[in-house]
């Protein structure tokens, strides 16, 4: 397309957006709802998505060695677990060690426990990290046969139960955006369609004088376009505001846990660059299919 047609395209959907204030107010409001509705799933939708990830980089196994065995056999164990294909990493944590940690995670009250420093009954342990998180459980059942293993622990029912709801959530969350989205395509399509009604004479006019279909369609698709765009304006901002002063208030009483929310940048130019595409997409389509039957003369 010619500059000089594309010029004169832009031109004709911005004058029948001036024309037509009220249907260009039901259409910008129609995509302004919906991508509210549809932002807040995606900030919520990210953030999971975020704690998933955080989740499955922290999960890990610890191997508890038997109290009688002997350093040939810890070395020969660490070697098995080694030769596990899943497997990414083995750390080896002493007694002392793990005395050490069990103090520091009780904080103040971990003061009663240095009374065992002398006489440590706790184990010696491997702790063994996943190439991929959800070979877990399969790590785990292995290291289980291997001699010289007392107990195995990678808190099985709590990372299983958290993975299963995080997956509900993101699957809800996919379907509701997705029936969001179009259920807005539907609404801004219908009200584009009856101002293309009240110019169904001028459509049929210009294909009777030979305009192709390319060339009547362009400045509905061009309108459809900024619709879309000046309705993810107000949505873009309405979200932003809220998550900035969400994350002022909440981010610093998570410190110290798993769960952490994005940072608001650049997680602010993603969310603007979806909701922008697609009020973008919804206002092209919704002009396109609007059209499409006048031009059938």
């Amino acid at each position: 397309m010619k500059i000089r047609t594309f010029g004169r395209h832009t031109r004709e959907a911005f004058k029948h957006i001036g024309r037509n204030g009220w249907m260009t107010f039901a259409s910008v409001s129609a995509v302004t709802t919906t991508l509210l509705l549809v932002g807040a799933f995606l900030v919520i939708m990210m953030n999971l998505n975020e704690l998933s990830t955080s989740v499955k980089e922290d999960v890990q196994i610890k191997a508890y060695i038997d109290l009688l065995a002997t350093e040939d056999e810890e070395a020969a164990l660490k070697a098995k677990i080694k030769r596990i294909a899943e497997v990414e990493s083995v750390t080896y944590s002493s007694k002392d060690q793990e005395l050490e940690n069990l103090i520091q995670s009780f904080g103040e009250e971990g003061a009663s426990f240095q009374l065992y420093e002398q006489d440590n009954p706790l184990y010696a342990a491997f702790i063994v990290k996943a190439k991929v998180p959800e070979d877990t459980a399969y790590i785990a059942s292995q290291i289980e046969t291997f001699n010289s293993v007392a107990d195995v622990k990678y808190g099985q029912e709590i990372i299983e139960s958290l993975f299963t709801s995080l997956k509900w959530a993101k699957n809800i969350g996919i379907g509701l955006i997705i029936a969001l989205v179009f259920t807005a395509m539907f609404l801004i399509s219908n009200t584009i369609k009856i101002t293309i009604i009240a110019r169904k004479r001028e459509i049929e006019i210009m294909k009777l004088v030979g305009a192709t279909n390319g060339f009547i369609r362009a400045p509905f698709f061009i309108e459809g376009l900024i619709l879309g765009v000046l309705g993810s304006i107000l949505p873009i901002a309405a979200i932003l505001t809220s998550y900035h002063y969400i994350y002022k208030s909440i981010a610093p009483k998570l410190e110290g846990t798993f769960f952490t929310l994005l940072p608001l940048y650049p997680f602010a130019f993603q969310i603007a660059g979806l909701l922008v595409t697609i009020g973008a997409f919804i206002g092209m389509w919704g002009s396109t299919t609007s059209v499409r039957k006048f031009l059938k003369v």
